[in-house]
């Protein structure tokens, strides 16, 4: 601890000897250089979005007549997945705050469930998939909120958005151009060595899981003070650019402890505000779990119904950088949040009220924009919970692990008995959306109010020692 203390002290004496354009230019050298290797993240997302939704391509290809499954199994199976997240998500986020190593316990994390997902494809009935499933989720569980506490621990506030962006685009990859790649699973292999296509979508996809978590390795930072390949000029700026932006210390004896960040985020009405907020607009989204479905209901082949599902998603990941980009440029949050639920209701709306195959088609453009909402939401979370490092590695694993009870509530959205038309499923996602742009448009109010209040104490103190919060500190609403 002492000698990061005297690290910290040495960034802060390095950080104020250089002239303005000096650290300016490092500065934009240290993000870019950051953003190469953070980038790789984008393909672990993919990655796991792809391992986590392959039931959902794989049900066209005969995976519920191989396994035998009836009745509510299939929604089931889609949503069992979500009790890992529930119950990992914390623990996870808070061994990763512990142990300062998120450059090896993510792609450990991402191994193993590499492995699983292999394993799936040799499944035989509806209880070993069932198996399979929990013990996917229970893997894959602390990696976004992982990843989302990495990113948190190097990036500003005003740079988060993008880069959640970015992260968050491997889901989008995954459901657009990765749908290219897993139609041409389900189309070439089929028959091969005498095993069905879909059992090969698991073994191919589990296997690039494990290839990409070795090298993941070597590639991922760990924190601003623990990782190797930064100069000494880099690690200095590092440090002391986010602690200038309001951010508390990963380290030395002002650090939090473990335990009291996980008291401190409990204890916090936003986190579990929000947390609910989400958790209902998971169940808004529901539709893409069931995406190919919908899609197939356009009555198309298995191929082009694949295909189909590819331009939605790439809409939104163009719009996603959009959005976030303006965010992040325009320090706001709510509003692009609430223009994206808007686009999304629309799309919601004409599903309910149209039955032509073009209109219904149009109408899975606007809804895919709720994604985009989603990625400015997390970063908006991150910058709310910016001050102690701890309190925010639990408050983003709390609102990513319970908000999921939402998916498992989404997965019996979509019966096939509402179908073809699921005016009913679109009707309660339609609510659903609603609702979560209202409560999160208490918080927007609320955080303004904060502001004000932090503007009238700057005013009234005396001495500067006594704020609660960094002189110029704001939250972002």
């Amino acid at each position: 601890m002492s000698a990061f203390n005297d690290t910290k002290s040495g960034a802060a004496n390095a950080s104020s000897s250089l002239s303005n354009d000096t650290r300016d230019d490092l500065e934009r050298r240290l993000v870019r250089k950051l953003d190469r290797r953070i980038s790789v993240m984008v393909i672990l997302y993919a990655l796991s979005n792809m391992d986590r939704s392959s039931m959902s391509s794989a049900r066209l290809a005969g995976f519920e007549k191989d396994l035998h499954l009836r009745g509510s199994q299939y929604a089931t199976l889609l949503s069992i997945i979500n009790v890992g997240s529930i119950v990992m998500q914390v623990p996870g986020n808070m061994i990763l705050h512990w142990l300062e190593r998120p450059a090896t316990v993510i792609p450990c994390i991402m191994f193993i469930w590499g492995v699983i997902s292999v394993l799936t494809g040799i499944t035989r009935n509806y209880t070993q998939i069932l198996i399979a499933r929990l013990l996917l989720g229970f893997a894959e569980a602390p990696f976004f909120p992982g990843a989302i506490f990495l990113i948190s621990a190097w990036y500003k506030r005003d740079e988060l958005a993008v880069r959640a962006t970015l992260i968050s685009c491997g889901s989008m990859f995954s459901s657009g151009l990765g749908t290219l790649f897993t139609t041409g699973i389900l189309t070439g292999m089929r028959g091969v060595l005498g095993q069905a296509s879909w059992r090969w979508l698991f073994y191919i996809e589990g296997s690039m899981t494990i290839i990409v978590a070795i090298c993941a390795m070597f590639i991922l930072p760990n924190f601003p003070h623990n990782t190797r390949w930064l100069t000494p000029e880099e690690r200095s700026l590092a440090i002391s650019r986010l602690a200038d932006d309001g951010y508390g210390r990963m380290d030395g004896p002002g650090k939090q402890t473990t335990i009291g960040g996980l008291r401190n985020a409990l204890s916090d009405w936003k986190v579990w505000w929000i947390t609910v907020a989400l958790m209902i607009n998971h169940v808004a989204m529901s539709y893409g779990m069931y995406l190919p479905t919908i899609v197939a209901t356009l009555g198309h082949g298995m191929t082009m119904t694949l295909l189909l599902t590819t331009p939605p998603s790439l809409l939104a990941m163009i719009c996603a950088f959009a959005f976030s980009r303006y965010s992040d440029k325009t320090e706001k949050r709510y509003i692009f949040i609430l223009a994206s639920h808007a686009f999304a209701a629309v799309g919601f709306t004409m599903s309910i009220s149209g039955t032509k195959t073009v209109l219904r088609y149009a109408s899975m453009f606007l809804m895919a924009q709720s994604t985009t909402g989603q990625m400015v939401l997390w970063a908006w979370i991150k910058n709310t919970f910016a001050r102690e490092p701890a309190k925010r590695a639990v408050a983003i694993a709390v609102i990513s692990g319970v908000s999921t009870l939402g998916s498992i509530v989404g997965s019996y959205v979509w019966p096939l008995s509402w179908g073809p038309t699921y005016r009913y499923s679109y009707t309660i996602c339609f609510a659903a959306l609603g609702v979560s742009t209202a409560m999160l448009g208490v918080i927007h109010l609320h955080l303004k109010r904060l502001n004000k209040q932090i503007e009238r104490d700057e005013q009234d103190a005396e001495n500067i020692n006594d704020l609660q919060d960094p002189v110029g500190f704001r939250y972002l609403v």
